[in-house]
């Protein structure tokens, strides 16, 4: 194989390997997104259930227990799809690990082959200037003039 299409091939996979890598990142990122609002949403649930814990605590009516009692439930909720969004997060960067590296291998692939064809190559002009070297030697030792 020439070696302008092994360079052509070998950008190509460079290229491939860069978007996965950028699709891996975008992956973790949203990941970590996730893993912030989960936590958020949480912690918002805490401090709600301590002001309800107060309130309960100086006295409260059932409607106004009612209201709290319905906005935690929410918060349960907001964080139960959430922590689905987490999941389906680290699915999704655990796939695209697996897509990246992948196609690391394959970049590999085609440098070693490159590699391998640049050695055919350079052992090719060694021997061809050695060649050259022989003949030329060769040459003088014919045309010296005998004594």
């Amino acid at each position: 194989m020439p070696m302008k299409q092994l360079d052509t091939i070998l950008k190509y996979e460079k290229d491939n390997e860069q978007r996965c890598a950028d699709q891996l990142k975008v992956a973790e990122n949203e990941y970590r997104q996730n893993i912030s609002r989960l936590q958020g949403v949480a912690d918002y649930r805490l401090e709600y259930m301590k002001r309800l814990s107060d309130r309960a605590q100086q006295g409260l009516d059932s409607a106004t227990y009612s209201h709290y009692h319905a906005f935690i439930a929410k918060l349960d909720t907001a964080s139960a799809q959430v922590e689905i969004a987490t999941k389906q997060a680290k699915a999704l960067v655990e796939q695209s690990k697996s897509i990246w590296l992948k196609q690391r291998q394959k970049v590999k692939a085609v440098e070693l082959l490159r590699d391998k064809r640049l050695k055919i190559i350079a052992v090719a002009a060694e021997r061809s200037e050695q060649k050259m070297f022989d003949e030329i030697a060769t040459q003088q030792y014919v045309r010296r003039p005998i004594r």
